[in-house]
């Protein structure tokens, strides 16, 4: 079956997996899924993950982070922003703090993908792909 928004596919299978309380998750992988993969990594989302390139496209096994005290998951909410069909793109001085700084919302830049806060750094804005926390 096609999927029309592979990246809300991704953020879907994520979310699912959390509430059906898997430890790892298997996903298609893409360029743009890679990128926020590290991302969530580098920012404590996720335990770890590997990129597979067996077959033609490859898979991502990511190893989702759990709370050890509570077992809830680390990752609250995955919310997409820009779709296919809407497009929602930030200047720099638009870009979006998600709760006052403590979660994040992935930017895709012209240097690439990167967090709200490296892009207000680097004084440039882009389309909003998601936010999480």
């Amino acid at each position: 079956m096609a999927v029309t928004d592979p990246i809300a596919d991704y953020l879907t299978r994520i979310r699912n997996a959390q509430k059906a309380g898997h430890k790892v998750v298997e996903i298609p992988s893409s360029r743009m899924k890679r990128g926020i993969t590290e991302i969530l990594y580098k920012q404590g989302y996720i335990l770890k993950y590997k990129f597979d390139e067996e077959g033609p496209q490859g898979h991502i096994k990511i190893a989702l982070k759990y709370n050890p005290s509570t077992k809830e998951p680390v990752i609250k909410k995955l919310g997409r922003i820009s779709t296919p069909g809407l497009r929602r793109y930030v200047g720099k001085s638009d870009l979006p703090r998600i709760i006052n700084g403590l979660g994040i919302a992935i930017i895709s830049t012209s240097r690439g993908l990167m967090t709200d806060k490296q892009a207000r750094r680097e004084n440039i804005g882009g389309e909003v792909i998601c936010y999480v926390y």
